[in-house]
């Protein structure tokens, strides 16, 4: 298995874009890119960690490619957003790709670009090396799956999919 590691906002939403992949065998909810040694929701939420809400994929390279990854992880942020993604707003939500190897990196560098060339606009989303990733608290956890009723209704709430349409279109990768 390889891992790839993605801040895309509210990791409850990213969890089942990713999970949903075949060749996807686990996506962890949790923090990276911040300086707090295990840091807690709480923490995390206060904006002085450093730390980044984000999901960790573990897949089978041979089954789905990191390419792939990238383009879903695409599709489910806002590249020009660069204080956070949708209603959430602040350091913890910025949207960025960790990269794992020098390929992850090549080929996060050069998404960026197509991006960028489509919406002919700066984007925002960072690239960085993968730092420590610390899994979040078990309620954070498939959330989308735990609490179906509450999420549907975040989710809604937050303007996410609307969005989501108006920068990509209907189309899903």
């Amino acid at each position: 298995m390889a891992l790839a590691t993605f801040a895309g906002g509210c990791f409850w939403c990213m969890h089942g874009e990713f999970a949903a992949i075949d060749g996807v065998d686990r996506v962890v909810s949790g923090y990276t890119g911040g300086v707090t040694r295990n840091p807690t929701y709480e923490q995390v939420c206060s904006g002085n960690t450093g730390h980044v809400e984000a999901i960790q994929v573990a897949f089978d390279p041979a089954k789905v490619t990191y390419q792939k990854l990238l383009d879903v992880f695409w599709r489910n942020i806002d590249p020009l957003d660069n204080y956070g993604q949708f209603c959430d707003k602040g350091e913890q939500y910025r949207a960025g790709i960790f990269y794992h190897d020098d390929n992850q990196h090549q080929l996060a560098k050069a998404s960026k670009e197509d991006v960028r060339q489509l919406f002919k606009l700066p984007i925002a989303t960072m690239i960085k090396p993968a730092e420590e990733f610390f899994a979040a608290e078990d309620y954070h956890q498939d959330y989308y799956i735990k609490n179906r009723t509450r999420y549907k209704i975040y989710r809604q709430g937050c303007g996410r999919d609307q969005r989501l349409e108006k920068l990509w279109g209907k189309h899903k990768p």
